[in-house]
């Protein structure tokens, strides 16, 4: 299959509803609502992923029920006072009834690098290296997802440079940090990003420059 016949987003996750869904907007005279999906990793770890879906799909979605989700994993910018917040959420395309062996989180995206990668080593001596991808999608917009990448494919895209266009597999995760606010108090915050199981680098539409598994859970 060409590349540009894939979707440039997808995600699909399974876990347990964590809160009653709960009203945030309405869009072009549809209502939609958003909850945390909490979704197990093989580590026993939960990540709590923020889902918007639509009143369309809202029927029987109620606190503690497993559920599966397709998707997209989207952003937009929210203001906070001089400043804007890069909000990330699953919008979720289809409830699925839950299925049992199934990787209970799976995305792929497809964009472009639009800052410069950032490397780093942990006091541990792990190589990680954050990107920032532009993932396009309909009427001209796009989505501008943080992802991290571990060990060998750290390496591989810290030499990136802004534009380069990359295929990524891997899951959504979360996590929380402390954000120091400009009055000196400091505040408990969670990130969502996505972190990079495999890359490709694609030099044109049909051409794959080179591919790396990442080896870490």
């Amino acid at each position: 299959m060409k590349n540009e016949q894939k979707s440039t987003n997808s995600v699909f996750l399974q876990g347990r509803i964590g809160n009653q869904p709960t009203y945030t907007h309405d869009l072009y005279g549809e209502k939609f609502y958003e909850f945390k999906l909490d979704v197990p990793r093989l580590s026993e770890h939960l990540d709590e992923i923020p889902i918007t879906v639509s009143e369309n799909l809202i029927g029987g979605l109620t606190e503690g029920r497993i559920i599966g989700v397709g998707g997209q994993f989207r952003s937009f910018n929210r203001p906070e006072g001089e400043r804007s917040r890069l909000i990330l959420s699953v919008f979720a395309r289809e409830i699925l009834e839950p299925q049992e062996e199934v990787n209970p989180n799976t995305a792929e995206l497809i964009g472009y690098i639009c800052k410069p990668p950032v490397y780093r080593t942990t006091p541990f001596n792990r190589e990680i290296c954050d990107v920032l991808l532009a993932v396009n999608r309909a009427y001209s917009k796009s989505d501008y997802i943080p992802c991290i990448a571990w060990g060998k494919n750290a390496r591989l895209i810290r030499e990136a440079t802004v534009g380069q266009k990359l295929e990524v597999s891997g899951r959504i995760q979360s996590r929380q940090y402390t954000k120091r606010l400009d009055d000196g108090t400091s505040s408990i915050r969670t990130a969502y990003e996505f972190s990079i199981g495999t890359v490709e680098f694609l030099r044109k539409e049909s051409e794959v420059a080179s591919t790396v598994d990442d080896d870490n859970e």
